[in-house]
Parts: structure tokens; sequence; C-alpha cells
């Protein structure tokens, strides 16, 4: 089995120093993930030219979509990572266990979008009725689907690098999402 490899920045092209650089700067350190794809000349800057695009949606409601996303395609990286950036964004520990399910029942507004996120990553595009028409009833445009489907295909790429190399994870471990039974 092959051992997938973290690279550091003397590993890395001097392109890709030079966002290590900007990376440590504003966040003090460069995330795995990060630096994953530093092992290929131009996939960090580009993967961060998209996640850093502006967006018609707030920081909160990308975050929802980064947690449901993740936890649809159990990648565990991601979800650790987004937990804590959701706890950034002011949400507690149980309201991001409860966005992982796919639902924000503290927000209705941000309930549609959970569930909506989620009907789209699971169906592979085709979101259920129930799913689309709560979010446009929830106040959200077309504008914002959009948005939601660029969101959600930059956190599939990170899900799948995670998932098929399995590197080590640099963030607190987010715990386990249990389903309850009723």
């Amino acid at each position: 089995m092959k051992n997938y490899s973290v690279p550091t920045r003397e590993e890395v092209s001097p392109a890709n120093q030079s966002i290590f650089d900007q990376l440590n700067k504003g966040l003090g350190f460069v995330p795995n993930l990060y630096a994953y794809f530093a092992k290929n000349e131009t996939a960090l800057g580009d993967y961060l030219t998209l996640q850093n695009r502006k967006s018609s949606l707030r920081a909160k409601e990308r975050e929802i979509i980064n947690l449901v996303v993740s936890q649809v395609n159990e990648c565990r990286y991601c979800q650790s990572a987004h937990t804590a950036l959701g706890k950034l964004n002011g949400f507690t520990e149980d309201q991001i266990l409860e966005i992982r399910g796919g639902s924000a029942t503290f927000d209705p507004k941000l309930d549609a979008l959970a569930a909506f996120t989620q009907s789209v990553t699971i169906n592979r595009g085709k979101a259920s009725q129930k799913a689309k028409e709560a979010f446009f009833a929830a106040g959200y445009t077309e504008a914002n689907l959009i948005d939601v489907v660029i969101v959600i295909g930059d956190k599939i790429i990170s899900n799948y690098i995670h998932n098929l190399t399995g590197f080590e994870i640099d963030f607190p471990i987010a715990p386990e999402l249990v389903e309850i039974e009723n």
C-alpha cells in the first residue's frame, strides 16, 4: 500500500514556497491539505483561487455547505477542519453536528440550505423537488444556487484528495456523527 506524504516547504516549487509563506503568515501554519496540493505545480494556487472567489453566499453559509458535503463524502480531514472553521464562524459544537447531518433547525434559512446541499450532494446534482422548493422559499436565488454548486465542487475536490490519500489530519479531530434512532 502506498504511503502518501505531505511535502515540506523545501520539497515544493518556488511558486508553491511563496504560497506556503503567505499561508504561514495568514493562518500561522500550512494545513496538510494545502501542502499536499503543492505536489502539483499549479493545483495549490488554482485551488486557493477557487476557494477565495467572490460569492453571493456569506462565510457562515459556505461553512454549512463545507460541513454537509464533508459528512456526505465521509472526509474526516474536512469534517475536522470545518468543525474548527464553523466554530470561528459562530456555530456551537451541537449546531455543527446538526449541520453535518443535513439540517440547521436553529435557523430556518440555514436549515433549507443544509437540506438542499445534502440533497444535491447525495443525488449528484439531482436534488429533490422538496429541497429545491424549500431553498428558494427560504429566500435563496438562482445566483445562490450556482454558488452552492461551486462550493460543493470545491469541497468534493478536497474530500476526494484526502479520501484517496489519508494523510495526517492536522486539526482537532471532529467527533463522529452518531445517528439517533427513533
